[in-house]
């Protein structure tokens, strides 16, 4: 069976794991690579003042979180830069640009994985990551030999309605590409993946994203449609986006 290479690239801690965490486990299971870049720290965080820690101060304390993030999901390897958190939108993008081409040619990944167009949230460095990634993919595509898809991960929108989550941006039923179904072991495995920020403990039980971590995720891949959605990040592969 044929192995694959994912990069998931986030600008913040713990987005990897308030987000696929369990699809990440499964894949990794599976036998798949599975790389991960963060843009930054995350000391920006307003945690830091419950805590009563500088910017930079936050920021170390995160990057040793996401160490043992690194552990428990068992990943293939994890870079974490030190970009503006909550300042992504006022850099130069092409900055941005740079060091993700650079990173997505050296891992040289068959998926690019990254949030939607809307961030989820809505939060400004989400949809700057977007944004950017998108832009590399469509500059690469053509150019390595391995880059085949790019997919967002999202949430369903009954999942969001149903723990009263109104500010989440679901991905549209018609949208959905991809559903992977996940086991009581992957989902286990992402709790503790959430359970390694420590000094997020209070944002992570406020969110509820424990309950919303269920027995699936969606993805919507990017100019690609699947009617019904594939049950595999790696299915239907093509060779060269059209």
């Amino acid at each position: 069976m044929k192995k694959y290479k994912m990069l998931y690239i986030f600008p913040h801690p713990d987005d990897e794991s308030f987000g696929p965490a369990a699809v990440i486990d499964k894949s990794i299971k599976s036998g798949d690579e599975v790389h991960l870049l963060t843009l930054t720290k995350g000391g920006a965080t307003k945690q830091r003042f419950r805590l009563n820690l500088s910017i930079e101060a936050m920021g170390e304390v995160r990057y040793k979180e996401m160490l043992n993030v690194k552990k428990c999901l068992n990943l293939t390897s994890m870079t974490v830069l030190d970009l503006p958190d909550s300042g992504l939108k006022d850099m130069d993008p092409r900055e941005i640009e740079k060091v993700i081409y650079d990173y997505t040619l050296k891992i040289n990944p068959d998926i690019l994985v990254t949030y939607p167009v809307h961030g989820i949230s809505g939060y400004e460095d989400h949809i700057v990551c977007h944004a950017v990634v998108k832009r590399v993919f469509m500059d690469l595509k053509d150019q390595s030999n391995n880059l085949k898809r790019l997919a967002f991960f999202g949430v369903l929108q009954e999942e969001s309605r149903k723990y009263g989550i109104v500010h989440l941006r679901a991905i549209k039923s018609e949208e959905v590409d991809c559903v992977v179904a996940l086991s009581d072991e992957n989902v286990t495995t992402a709790h503790r993946a959430l359970d390694c920020y420590v000094t997020y403990q209070p944002v992570i039980e406020s969110s509820l994203i424990k309950k919303m971590v269920t027995k699936s995720l969606p993805f919507e891949f990017f100019r690609e449609s699947f009617n019904p959605p594939v049950s595999a990040l790696t299915d239907n592969l093509i060779k060269k986006h059209i």
